[in-house]
């Protein structure tokens, strides 16, 4: 069931502007959010400062403490001094106030729309999903805007474009839920990696779990004490100094196909975090988030969720990632 007709490109309506910068330039912030936990038993005891710099630990005891005197957060819903010693079972609550998030691309092209499924295509540097300083500028708020019962069945990494799959429905999303989780779903990706392998199909089952890294403690990378992985490169061209692959993952764990490639001794083209090895590059401890590199999610195949005939969807790949 291929996507016919031209694609429909979606944008984000301009946020009202309601502060200004230094230089006294309007900027739009956002409507600020609540992150809420219910304190387990491995965090009891604790002070309730002393969690938040250990819960979020992009920001330091001064500044917990600035929010903590601001009554922005709260225990069991009332404001919180800081000095609570927290138990199990308790409530926490981080009032965060409205930020400007970072310029992100704001649209997405509508590939396939039907009573079932969604699928769109995702520009490169637009997060999929709200995380650290991204809420709104998010491609999950884009479509929500418009298609608010829209359920993403899988996430990109930033700069990865392409292809995303939501359901519409509970039944479609547990129908596709549950294809995905037995690998009945095809994935094929287009990467563009350093270097020219040896032979023209690697098959890679290097396990993925946690690893060191010198800014955020750990972040995945290739570990034998990882969850299984499988991916298989397939070479489409070979450049001067690069090769275009099709990759096709079974599994898809964390940041998969940068940490497979990279393994293999070839990462991916404009990676700043992976290196051979598929291990944090020493160097230059950047972040996963970062980065340009030359990933796209191409097609996604399986059966369609109402059990009629199979859901055949295709994202074309930008020109630097085409034969």
């Amino acid at each position: 069931m291929r996507p016919t007709g031209p694609r429909a490109s979606t944008s984000a309506s301009p946020r009202k502007p309601r502060a200004a910068d230094a230089a006294g330039l309007p900027v739009a912030l956002n409507r600020g959010f609540v992150y809420r936990e219910q304190i387990g038993p491995a965090h009891a005891g604790r002070s309730v400062v002393d969690h938040l710099v250990s819960r979020y630990a992009h920001s330091s005891a001064s500044e917990w403490a600035a929010r903590l005197a601001a009554s922005q957060v709260e225990l069991d819903g009332r404001t919180a001094g800081g000095d609570e010693l927290l138990q199990a079972g308790q409530h926490l609550a981080w009032h965060r106030s409205p930020w400007n998030e970072p310029d992100v691309p704001l649209h997405y092209d509508l590939l396939h729309q039907d009573a079932a499924v969604l699928a769109v295509a995702k520009p490169s540097g637009l997060p999929t999903m709200p995380a650290g300083g991204f809420l709104e500028h998010t491609l999950l708020a884009l479509v929500r805007a418009h298609h608010p019962e829209a359920r993403p069945l899988h996430r990109l990494g930033r700069f990865t474009s392409g292809l995303v799959v939501f359901a519409r429905t509970p039944a479609a999303a547990a129908a596709l839920g549950l294809a995905w989780r037995r690998h009945e779903v095809v994935k094929d990706y287009r990467a563009l990696v350093s270097g020219h392998p040896a032979c023209d199909v690697l098959d890679i089952s290097m396990a993925i779990g946690p690893v060191a890294h010198p800014r955020l403690g750990t972040v995945f990378g290739a570990s034998e004490r990882g969850k299984p992985a499988h991916s298989t490169a397939t070479v489409i061209a070979r450049r001067e100094s690069a090769t275009l692959c099709n990759v096709r993952i079974t599994t898809g764990r964390p940041h998969q196909i940068r940490i497979h490639l990279a393994w293999a001794g070839h990462p991916l083209v404009g990676d700043p975090l992976y290196g051979a090895g598929g291990q944090p590059l020493a160097d230059a401890p950047a972040l996963p988030g970062d980065g340009d590199y030359l990933l796209h999610a191409h097609r996604v195949r399986c059966a369609h969720p109402d059990g009629n005939g199979v859901l055949d969807l295709e994202a074309p790949p930008p020109a630097v990632l085409c034969p």
